[in-house]
């Protein structure tokens, strides 16, 4: 797989260069896929990133990973766990801290890095590729995305000593950051009634006043802190939340946000825009990405600072409508998918995550939902200001009824299944121990990604085998056997549709380089999304169908049509309302049903 979100591989053209060409004012904000870098010169574009779906700038301006703090007055010699999977245990021993500095970053971070430079930089533009074997459960999205990761910091608690201004009775304690190449001093401090309920941030103990103060039960977003990584000092913007602390001090679980570099403008389309929204609306706050089965990160943590995060962008959109005249917004909100890809599959309890609970994680996804109103509220006082919205996603998420097979996994390279059919075989090394690297003297088609099978074609493939004369007798094989695989746990059949490339042709997934044949999962195994047809039902009364709203100027009022919406008629509608040429190469038509007669 190469890491495809960049414009540049685009072969349409972008309804917001249509906007420029007619005088429109427009802003492209965080739209993953086709707007960065952009394709327009007009002075009328902007662009704010687009290069990944989380959130802004989380692919370019990451200094350093969350953590948790696990301060404790028992606790006598530090113990520090690099960017890992939650560990049972405390992680590596660290007897001293000079040691911990000098231990920057595990290999999990570095890899991790090497993955970041991936969505965007010199290795995306050269094309390098992610090559990912996905051979059982363990390495599918629903447990990957669902185990927790995070620095983890273990170290003592103490009475404060040596302190230019401690208050009376406080505690401290130390932690690192910046791959636990710095230090950072902390005091524990009490409330009125006596009680400690409240951290305070510290450089050193000369510090006259700590750079943040954290309240009990609040997260606190907002605050700017130098990090340092690859010999980089950066100010990065960081969040905190205490997520237990005893009234006695002597116990504390202490979360820290990811860093987000305040001074990278690098995928800004224009570097004053970004200064004034830094000035004005504030700097981006971090997201979170851990929680998946840790019910109380998801609850305290996760939701919480995409709350924080989606004012924020909601204030930036605001501030440009409002300060910067800007005649047309095509924004992106990344909050459901993101938190679809950690929790959505515990919405139903099966048996590989019986430990959860699916009432609790279904609250969860009604509380996202929640906070998806609530940002969408924030811009409807603009209908009474002549503007026109549209409320579109190009995918719902459902959860699902079974634990999929290893077919359709959208990660890499599906093995389980096509080797079992035998059409897919792996290499293995002097022991006989299967090795991720396909063995293609013995491999007829491979399954990639979601919906893809390729015949290995001779003359057509580096390493083909397959007769071109025998291509078209294969697909049919393989088209059959798909048909005909059955659920081991279930008896059920996982395949819903099968065809080949020129017969998808119907279906929008043809083309030279789509695979050889397109496949479906049957409803019932589907995923969160990109498996199945998108009229897909799952449990918990979800869906895989999208979401189309519009209403303003323009838009017949209380109305609903019947015709079937499809994404490709979203931009020529658009092109109408706004009175623009419809973009080259669009394939759909403008809702003509929704519109209010042309005066």
């Amino acid at each position: 797989m190469v890491y495809n979100m960049d414009s540049r591989n685009c072969k349409a053209e972008p309804i917001w260069n249509e906007t420029t060409k007619n005088g429109k004012k427009t802003m492209v904000w965080h739209w993953p896929g086709c707007s960065w870098p952009p394709t327009s010169k007009s002075p009328l574009l902007s662009v704010v990133d687009g290069t990944q779906p989380g959130s802004v700038n989380m692919g370019v301006a990451q200094m350093d990973w969350e953590k948790i703090i696990y301060a404790n007055a028992d606790i006598e010699k530090d113990h520090f766990t690099g960017h890992t999977d939650k560990a049972a245990g405390v992680g590596c021993n660290i007897t001293d801290l000079s040691e911990v500095l000098k231990n920057p970053s595990s290999e999990a971070s570095d890899e991790e890095d090497e993955m970041m430079e991936l969505w965007w930089g010199d290795k995306s533009r050269e094309g390098n590729e992610i090559r990912t074997y996905i051979k059982t459960l363990d390495d599918t999205e629903m447990m990957i995305g669902a185990k927790v990761a995070y620095d983890q910091f273990f170290t003592g608690i103490k009475p404060a000593e040596g302190w230019a201004n401690a208050p009376e009775g406080a505690l401290e304690f130390h932690f690192v950051v910046s791959g636990g190449t710095e230090e950072r001093i902390a005091l524990i401090t009490k409330g009125a009634n006596g009680d400690y309920d409240a951290v305070a941030l510290y450089h050193t103990k000369d510090d006259a006043e700590p750079f943040a103060v954290i309240p009990k039960g609040k997260m606190v977003s907002g605050i700017i802190d130098d990090v340092t990584k690859k010999g980089a000092t950066k100010p990065s913007c960081r969040s905190y939340k205490i997520l237990e602390l005893s009234p006695d001090g002597k116990n504390l679980r202490f979360w820290i946000s990811n860093a987000l570099d305040t001074t990278n403008s690098m995928l800004w389309s224009d570097n004053d825009l970004f200064h004034d929204i830094i000035k004005n609306v504030g700097p981006i706050p971090p997201v979170s990405l851990i929680g998946g089965e840790d019910a109380e990160l998801v609850r305290e943590v996760f939701i919480p600072s995409w709350d924080i995060y989606c004012q924020w962008q909601a204030d930036c959109l605001e501030y440009l409508l409002q300060h910067k005249q800007f005649d047309a917004i095509f924004s992106h909100l990344h909050n459901v998918d993101c938190a679809g890809h950690q929790l959505w599959h515990l919405g139903k309890t099966l048996e590989p995550w019986k430990n959860t609970d699916e009432k609790v994680y279904q609250g969860f996804i009604e509380r996202v939902f929640q906070q998806t109103d609530d940002y969408i509220g924030r811009f409807l006082h603009f209908l009474d200001e002549g503007y026109t919205i549209f409320v579109v996603s190009d995918h719902g998420l459902l959860v699902g009824e079974n634990v999929p097979p290893i077919l359709g996994e959208y990660g890499g390279l599906n093995v389980s299944v096509m080797e079992q059919l035998g059409y897919t075989t792996l290499k293995t090394d002097a022991d006989g121990n299967k090795i991720d690297e396909v063995d293609w003297d013995k491999t007829t088609a491979v399954q990639i990604r979601s919906n893809y099978i390729y015949i290995n074609v001779k003359g057509r493939d580096k390493h083909g085998i397959v007769d071109p004369k025998d291509k078209y007798d294969l697909e049919e094989q393989v088209i059959n056997d798909l048909y005909n695989y059955r659920d081991p746990a279930t008896g059920k059949r996982v395949v819903g549709l099968a065809v080949r490339n020129k017969d998808a042709v119907v279906f929008g997934t043809n083309g030279d380089e789509a695979g050889d044949i397109f496949f479906t999962v049957n409803e019932g195994f589907n995923r969160l999304h990109g498996d199945g047809l998108s009229t897909a039902e799952g449990y918990f009364g979800t869906s895989v169908t999208p979401t189309f709203v519009a209403a303003g100027p323009g838009i017949k009022a209380n109305y609903t049509t019947k015709r079937v919406i499809r994404q490709v008629d979203v931009a020529p509608t658009i092109a109408t309302l706004l009175g623009t040429h419809v973009p080259e190469q669009c394939e759909g038509a403008p809702i003509y049903q929704i519109l209010t007669d042309n005066d």
